[in-house]
Parts: structure tokens; C-alpha cells; sequence
């Protein structure tokens, strides 16, 4: 059996939450999980408790062969003897020391020669080359977290610990950033655990996704599976979905269910396990709007009136009533175009494989 890292542990806070950490990730090869879900739902107390900077009260933390923590038995192994290394939100450099002196920094068990050897490998790695000299008060963001990380990567750990690395960049710095670290990663054979609360970070890097919420992991699994098919209603909001409404069951068909929504009656693929209700899933991106006429494949045509408009960057939130609340997310061309505005009679097109539906327990 290949070797994986295992974590099953609560901790708590004193007048705090509890937090219960649930992980498993195969080891010696290259894989991210990412650590997803609101602000104080638990993420980076897992992270920590991983990295040795939190005891939880109870559990384990089993690290391929070596327990890293187990409360009955008594074990908890200190943070600089973990095979991992750990990248907080701050870069936490040393500010006296330079670029160079702050990659060698815990590469104390290397010869002179060898410590280095492994800095210049560690620089020219994260594209920092004649930067070594500088202190961190001289670098550009970007750079002051690129050398966080080639200050954890030189240690060659055993797995990656990232707390939210892209907060704090500008977005040029992060998209490059994001663009760079799966190669970087994927050739040094090293597993991610990523802490982030921002879906595009899990999309693009992510291979497995844990969603927290209130000190809970609410669901695991691939990441593409998880976000197509959120088990509950809290993991699809948190996963971005605009319309979760509550439905009637009044007919399954074919594979498909007929779902009521209000005064309105939508076709989607039937999940099995349905009973008298179940929670309709519908992205804004899958929403298209029509005016007047349309000519379309999509099963579900819902006539419906704009009640408001919202600009979310290139996008526009076009929110409607269809007898029940419908969000669409359109380009703002498309909103000029169509001349969409407050209490336009529309029609929304939604394909039925485009709806998930949650049995409602």
C-alpha cells in the first residue's frame, strides 16, 4: 500500500470553536488538496495542526510510517521535525538577512559547499536569480513570496504546507504566481495542502478539494466531482452557486425529475435517492437570456422579470423572479445588447444536465 498521510483530530478552542480535521492525501507524489471554505470555518487550524504549530485535544496524524500525533499514545512531534514545510499568509522573512541567507536558513545538516549548491538550485528554480544579495525590504511582493516559498522548497520536504500564499499580491503577481507553482510543484514530486477561501485558486491548482464549513469537512473528493455535484446546500453556495432553491418533487421520468419551484416546473437529471424534496442547483453561467422569442434546445424555458442588475467586474449578476429566485451572469456586451434592465420581461434558458439536484434530508 502506498504510503499516505492521515488526520483524524478535533481541536478546541477555550470559548471557541471546534475544529475537526479530516484528511487523507497519498504521499511521494505530486498532488494538491485544497483546504476550501468561508473565513472561521476551520482551514488553517487544520493546516497548523498539520504543521505541528497546533496540538489538537484529540486524534492522530499519521505521516506515511510515522505518527506525527496521537494523543492516546502520547506522541507529538515538533514542527522543525516534520518532514514538511510551511508557507504562511506573510512571507515572515527575516528582514536583516539577505535573499540568499534567508534560502539557506535550516539547511544547517548540509556541508557549506552543499548548502550553496541547493540556495542557487533554489533561485534560479523561482526565477530569482541576482536577487541574492537583496534584503526583503528591497523586493516587490511577488518576490518576497516567491522566496517564502523557495525558503520552505530547499528543505526538500516531504509535503507543502501553503496558507493562503496569493493574499496580498496584486493580481498580475497572483495569476503568474498560480501559473508557475503547479509546474514548479509537479516536477519536485512534492503534495500540497493549500489553504484558500477563493474558488479560482481551487480550480485552477487544485487535484482534490475539502470543503469546510463552521469546523467541519462537508464533503471531499476530486475536485471536478465535488464542484459539479455539491452534497448539500452549504457546499454548493460555498462553491459559488447562485441559485439553491428548495423544491417539490412531482415526478420522476426517464432519468429525469420534475421539480417544482414555486409556481415554476424545471426538468433535471435525477440523482436517485429523491424524496418529497430536493435543493434545485443552477450556476449563473448556465442561465442564458433571451428577449422575445427564442429558439433553443434547452428543456427548462422560464419566462421571467428582471428585478436587479449587478456588476461583478466583465460580468453582469442579472437577478430575476421566475416564480422563484433565478440569478444569470452575462457579459456586460450581452447586457447592452439585450438592453436588460430593472423589469424586463425576459426568458431564461437553463439546460436540464446543467441542474444538480441535493435530496433534501
Amino acid at each position: 500500500m502506498a504510503a499516505e498521510l492521515n488526520a483524524r483530530f478535533t481541536h478546541r478552542y477555550p470559548k471557541g470553536p471546534t475544529i475537526e480535521g479530516v484528511l487523507d492525501l497519498p504521499l511521494g507524489q505530486f498532488s494538491v488538496t485544497i483546504l476550501l471554505g468561508p473565513s472561521g470555518s476551520g482551514k488553517t487550524t487544520v493546516l497548523r495542526a498539520l504543521a505541528g504549530l497546533v496540538r489538537p485535544q484529540e486524534g492522530h496524524i499519521q505521516f506515511g510510517s510515522v505518527p506525527w500525533f496521537h494523543v492516546e499514545h502520547g506522541i507529538f512531534v515538533p514542527a522543525r521535525h516534520r518532514a514538511m514545510g510551511y508557507v504562511s499568509q506573510e512571507p515572515s522573512l527575516f528582514p536583516h538577512l539577505t535573499v540568499g541567507q534567508n534560502l539557506g536558513y535550516g539547511l544547517d545538516d548540509l556541508t557549506a559547499a552543499d548548502r550553496t549548491r541547493r540556495v542557487e538550485e533554489t533561485l534560479e528554480m523561482l526565477k530569482l536569480e541576482g536577487l541574492s544579495d537583496r534584503r526583503p525590504g528591497q523586493l516587490s511582493g511577488g518576490q518576497r513570496q516567491r522566496v517564502a516559498l523557495g525558503r520552505a522548497l530547499a528543505r526538500r520536504p516531504q509535503l507543502l504546507l501553503l496558507d493562503e500564499p496569493f493574499t496580498g499580491l496584486d493580481p498580475e503577481s497572483q495569476d503568474q504566481l498560480r501559473r508557475e507553482m503547479r509546474h514548479l510543484l509537479r516536477d519536485l514530486a512534492t503534495p500540497v495542502v493549500l489553504v484558500t477561501h477563493d474558488r479560482s485558486d481551487a480550480l485552477r491548482l487544485g487535484d482534490r478539494l475539502v470543503v469546510m464549513e463552521a469546523g467541519q469537512v462537508r464533503q471531499a473528493g476530486p475536485i471536478q466531482e465535488v464542484f459539479d455535484h455539491p452534497g448539500n446546500p452549504q457546499v454548493a453556495r460555498i462553491l459559488g452557486v447562485d441559485t439553491v432553491h428548495l423544491g417539490q418533487v412531482l415526478e420522476i421520468a426517464d432519468g429525469l425529475a420534475v421539480i417544482g419551484l414555486g409556481p415554476a416546473r424545471i426538468l433535471a437529471p435525477d440523482p436517485g435517492g429523491l424524496g418529497a424534496t430536493a435543493f434545485a442547483c443552477i450556476r449563473g453561467e448556465d442561465v442564458i437570456l433571451e428577449v422575445g422569442a427564442a429558439a433553443s434546445t434547452a428543456r427548462n424555458r422560464l419566462p421571467g422579470l428582471i428585478t436587479a442588475l449587478q456588476s461583478e467586474g466583465p460580468l453582469v449578476r442579472v437577478s430575476l423572479d421566475c416564480g422563484f429566485p433565478l440569478d444569470a451572469l452575462v457579459t456586460r456586451r450581452t447586457c447592452a445588447e439585450l438592453a436588460l434592465a430593472v423589469g424586463t420581461p425576459v426568458l431564461a434558458l437553463v439546460k436540464a444536465a446543467a441542474i444538480h439536484l441535493i435530496p433534501h434530508d
